[in-house]
């Protein structure tokens, strides 16, 4: 009987062992599948850049987020086969990393609305730095929010037989001051039942800016936000480009920091829009002859945005 008790004790036991050994084995799984989030960082590189980021800003960036946890990153350009924007690239992609300036249009609608249609379905994330509020991809995703927005206010049934009309062409050139804010919309109820839905196409753009290189104060509205984990409530950029409001962009769901400059001047230079099962994260600080992106609290940010938005795509693809 002893014996007997001894060999029962000992299978209860290697039972118990096996079965850590595999909560073990799965949750190991389950951390190294939550391990990759892949980022492409896409960069005009302006050689006007490199007094100040020697190898180009977009390399700048993809190096410092290559350095963080769970992250696998590619770092392409303008002059790269394709511009850089193969499909099989942005197929294997969950947050892409825009900087653009000087050669905004260059990038087509067609390759742009690519990019848009993938954040649409939950297959990628947006993330527009700076200047890039003027690139294709954020100038058509903006456009297809205001188009989200202006659906959203009418009933299901209006909504199913609802006509959309493009009032003028695109153009970036900055709003005046007294310019209409952009977008806006108007409903026309039609004979047939139908109604007609005018929406002014969002300018993306403001009406004041300098790159003077004078100091700006940026506060955290949403401390609590994923984006805004270990940022301070306040901080200092030494050198940076002012923007000034209004912005003319959809209304955002979430603006995590405002900027102020000292002779009045405002901005929300941290803001989310959802778009369909997708999200964009637009975040102001700039220019590239300035050393923002060697500052700590920029470089955070933007990691804090790619590892947030690459979970929550993960999530999307997930159901799909």
């Amino acid at each position: 009987m002893p014996g007997r008790w001894r060999r029962s004790r000992m299978m209860s036991m290697i039972a118990r062992f096996a079965v850590a050994l595999a909560v073990v084995a799965v949750a190991t799984v389950g951390c190294a599948q939550q391990k990759s989030i892949r980022v492409v960082v896409w960069d005009e590189r302006q050689p006007k850049q490199q007094p100040t980021y020697e190898n180009f800003l977009g390399n700048h960036i993809a190096d410092n987020l290559g350095e963080q946890e769970r992250f696998s990153v590619r770092s392409v350009g303008m002059d790269d086969p394709q511009q850089g924007l193969p499909d099989e690239l942005l197929d294997n992609c969950d947050v892409l990393i825009w900087w653009g300036h000087r050669r905004q249009g260059e990038i087509s609608v067609e390759t742009a609305r690519g990019i848009v249609e993938r954040i649409q379905a939950g297959k990628l994330s947006l993330i527009v730095l700076h200047s890039a509020h003027w690139s294709t991809p954020f100038v058509l995703a903006m456009q297809e929010r205001a188009k989200q927005d202006a659906l959203a206010k009418l009933p299901a049934a209006e909504r199913a037989k609802a006509n959309v009309e493009w009032v003028g062409k695109f153009q970036r050139k900055a709003p005046a001051r007294d310019a209409d804010l952009t977008p806006s919309v108007s409903y026309e109820k039609r004979e047939d039942g139908s109604t007609l839905v005018r929406i002014v196409r969002p300018n993306c753009c403001f009406p004041e800016y300098k790159a003077h290189g004078k100091p700006s104060r940026i506060k955290t509205l949403l401390p609590s936000h994923p984006i805004a984990n270990g940022i301070p409530k306040e901080f200092t950029l030494p050198q940076t480009e002012m923007y000034d409001e209004p912005f003319h962009v959809p209304a955002p769901d979430a603006v995590i920091f405002e900027e102020r400059w000292e002779a009045g001047q405002r901005f929300r230079s941290g803001a989310v829009w959802s778009l369909g099962k997708g999200k964009v994260f637009y975040f102001r600080p700039g220019h590239e002859n300035f050393d923002v992106y060697h500052q700590p609290e920029p470089l955070k940010i933007i990691t804090n945005a790619a590892r947030w938005l690459g979970d929550e795509t993960s999530k999307q693809k997930g159901r799909q």
